[in-house]
């Protein structure tokens, strides 16, 4: 029986090439996007979960109230590991790393910038790593170092490098002790290398005793079934008990919530990545559904074609749940082949898809789990591509069948006209979040920043720059290519450093401000183009130490009238010099930061020079690279362009906004392979119609008016319910960003002209070959 049915279904398909090629395409790109979504979102969702102690492992967060403003903090201080894994019976093993720094590694003359993270004794015990060479043990020597597969190789190429000896940043010398494998791409901890703390290095020792100063990570390893709302209470216990800490409480955050809710606002976990995760999702089924309802669209509008056929089957004795089954295997064949055809694709695009991303996914056809999903897709298509088909023909009354009097009306089209009125709809509601998401991206890259970064070059400094910063400034600013140089302790487009606000003369009472710290030298405002509002900046005078300058932005969270002169109590007495403007460091999407501003003659972190306007970039890089390689030789020399460096904070939505537009016109582009498929059967089943037309003297123009009309009305239809929805979720979104933009009216008329347009154009592609032909085709059989 089985056999029979798909030999039947194949000769329908056979049959009717246009159909089948229709669907085919249509199911493919459906399918293909569909598992390119799932790839990806499969590598979202199983993020650490390589980890064996997956479930109990936690960090440590602080919530710090400033001022009534909660400000969620990853940030502790070095010995809070120790004197919770010594204090708290729930937690198994405690850490402390730093955050994942770059040093230079240096390996004879094989020198390479590497990252990692100095880590305490517990690591390898809470986080699972596979070791090639080597084991844990590694960490009980400070004079030690563990390195990945490929940073091994780019050292030591093939040879064994277990003793072998590195040199850290041209001082410290580290053996070899043990190489693991490579992080995969879905781990929140990346990196080239592990080292141990040196507790015999007097900085560390002081750190040790340090309970205020907080620049580290802190991560625990609970007992399972651990009380986590006892464990914040004792964390926060133990912490206040070694210091004036009243204003914070912290919590443990589980790894199962680290990449996917990593987002705060006030101190409440407010989401994060899963709202993409989320949104593609979603966007993977509605590709899907698009498909499928095409293939219910051409089925039901090729009932009269398949009318016969069923009467005949079921006046032969076919019951209607052997017709079913035929309709059934109809689908699941067109599904197969689709299936087959996508996964050719998706190998072919992985390349391209993977670039577009940033990860390495790959399809593991040797895995049950590939084969378990493949055969859900492949079914789940099949039946809801082919459940109203199946439904529909197996329904028909076999005598009125034969007798010729089964008259498609209202209970077939009304249908097929919901099916449409949705592909548009959805069709619609892409096209105009893909425009909100594209505005929203090109508002903020269009905010003020606060400084001008365009021509602003950032190398990072070293012992050497610092030592040789007075002769290197003078000679780049005497080229005539470099018009100022400055040096910061951290980038102009990120803040290391963030502290309360300094007190001062008429602080009102239990008023805390978080807010971000900056050393600098001369010729910051200079530099940084960034406007001063009040005062001057850093001249290089003695006074200079005692000076400080605040942006607008700290100026109106500390209510300041007349700021310039005040004095600042921050470790020793400071007075205000100057109030620039606000300068965006952190997030473009959120407000400017506060931030205070610190005279250091020696300031190390970041050196920044302005190009001279005009001065091409390739003619001052090599200056840059000349004049650094004769002062800091032992460093290989790498440069930062600002503007470049900024745009990186745009990466996520970016490509949340490149992968929206592609799959909205793979969208698009299957709902007009089914529209232009419908208007082909609906022109087809109107042929003679339009032949009595023409011989009555109906122009082209009015035949294509007539056909059009009724799918331009689908359109209009599709548009009242689409701006609408898409305004109410796009507004919604907007209002996760402090800066956006308004959702303007006429964007909808755009689009909704827009798709009037290209629905036209398809219909009209197929109405053009019926009205141009004689008549006396259609007729000459009446």
């Amino acid at each position: 029986m089985f056999r029979n049915y798909f030999k039947i279904a194949w000769r329908n398909l056979w049959r009717s090439k246009g159909f089948t090629v229709i669907n085919i395409l249509g199911l493919t790109i459906g399918i293909t996007c569909t598992i390119l979504i799932l790839l990806w979102v499969q590598n979202e969702l199983t993020y650490d979960k390589f980890q064996k102690n997956y479930n109990n492992i936690y960090q440590v967060i602080a919530n710090r109230d400033f001022n009534n403003q909660v400000f969620t903090d990853r940030n502790m201080a070095l010995p809070l590991a120790d004197a919770l894994e010594k204090n708290l019976s729930q937690i198994k093993h405690a850490v402390v790393t730093t955050h994942r720094q770059q040093n230079l590694l240096a390996y004879n003359n094989n020198k390479i910038k590497k990252e990692g993270y100095y880590v305490s004794d517990h690591f390898f015990d809470i986080f699972s790593w596979h070791f090639v060479k080597g084991n844990a043990a590694a960490l009980k020597d400070p004079n030690s170092i563990i390195l990945t597969e490929d940073a091994a190789k780019a050292f030591f190429g093939d040879a064994d490098p277990i003793n072998k000896l590195l040199t850290i940043d041209n001082s410290q010398s580290v053996k070899v002790a043990a190489v693991v494998k490579q992080a995969p791409d879905n781990s929140t901890f990346q990196f080239d290398w592990i080292m141990p703390f040196n507790y015999n290095d007097p900085g560390t020792k002081a750190s040790m005793n340090e309970w205020v100063n907080s620049s580290w990570n802190v991560f625990i390893q609970a007992v399972p079934g651990a009380d986590t709302a006892l464990l914040n209470k004792d964390i926060t216990k133990i912490k206040r008990s070694h210091g004036h800490d009243e204003i914070s409480s912290y919590f443990v955050f589980p790894m199962s919530r680290w990449h996917l809710y990593s987002d705060f606002e006030n101190g409440k976990n407010t989401g994060g990545m899963i709202e993409y995760v989320r949104l593609f999702s979603i966007i993977a089924v509605i590709i899907l559904l698009i498909a499928c309802i095409n293939f219910m669209n051409l089925s039901t509008a090729r009932s009269e074609k398949r009318a016969k056929e069923v009467g005949i089957r079921k006046t032969l004795g076919s019951n209607r749940k052997q017709l079913i089954s035929q309709f059934y295997c109809e689908s699941f064949i067109l599904t197969l082949i689709a299936f087959v055809l996508a996964i050719i694709a998706v190998v072919l695009l992985l390349p391209s898809f993977n670039l577009m991303v940033d990860k390495h996914l790959s399809l593991n056809i040797m895995q049950p789990s590939f084969w378990i999903t493949a055969f859900s897709i492949v079914l789940l298509t099949a039946f809801v591509a082919g459940n109203y088909p199946a439904l529909y023909l197996s329904s028909f009354n076999p005598v009125k069948v034969l007798k010729g009097t089964i008259i498609s009306g209202k209970k077939t089209i009304l249908p097929r006209h919901i099916l449409v009125v949705s592909q548009f709809v959805i069709s619609i509601l892409l096209i105009s979040a893909t425009i909100i998401v594209y505005q929203q991206i090109q508002h903020t890259k269009d905010r003020d920043m606060g400084y001008n970064p365009n021509g602003l070059v950032m190398i990072p400094s070293t012992p050497d720059v610092d030592k040789n910063f007075t002769v290197i400034k003078q000679q780049l600013l005497a080229s005539g290519i470099i018009s100022s140089v400055t040096r910061t302790s951290s980038p102009i487009t990120e803040v290391w450093w963030n502290t309360g606000a300094p007190d001062y003369d008429g602080k009102p009472a239990n008023t805390n401000i978080i807010m971000g710290g900056l050393a600098t030298d001369v010729d910051f405002a200079k530099t940084m183009n960034v406007k001063l509002l009040q005062g001057h900046d850093f001249t290089g005078t003695p006074s200079d130490s005692t000076s400080m300058m605040l942006n607008k932005a700290a100026v109106d969270a500390m209510k300041l009238k007349n700021p310039v002169g005040m004095q600042m109590r921050y470790g020793k007495t400071y007075t205000v010099i100057g109030v620039t403007d606000n300068v965006i460091m952190t997030s473009p999407f959120e407000p400017a930061y506060p931030m205070l501003m610190v005279y250091d003659g020696s300031s190390s972190g970041m050196a920044t020079m302005r190009i001279k306007s005009g001065v091409p970039a390739q003619k001052a890089i090599t200056l840059l690279e000349v004049v650094f390689k004769k002062y800091n030789p032992s460093v290989p020399f790498e440069y930062q362009f600002v503007d470049q460096e900024f745009q990186k904070k745009f990466i996520t939505e970016e490509l949340i906004g490149k992968l929206t537009n592609i799959f909205s016109v793979l969208a698009i582009f299957i709902c007009c392979l089914g529209l232009a498929g419908l208007a082909s059967f609906t022109i087809e089943k109107r042929f003679r119609e339009i032949g009595v037309r023409k011989v009555l003297g109906a122009s082209v123009q009015q035949l294509l008016v007539l056909i059009s009309k009724e799918f331009l009305k689908l359109v209009v239809i599709a548009f009242i319910i689409a701006a609408p929805l898409t305004y109410w979720l796009m507004n919604n979104w907007l209002h996760n960003y402090n800066y956006r933009i308004t959702i303007h009216l006429w964007l909808f008329a755009v689009v909704g002209v827009a798709m009037l347009i290209l629905t036209l154009i398809v219909v009209s592609l197929n109405t053009i070959k019926a009205a141009i032909t004689n008549p006396v085709k259609s007729l000459r059989t009446e």
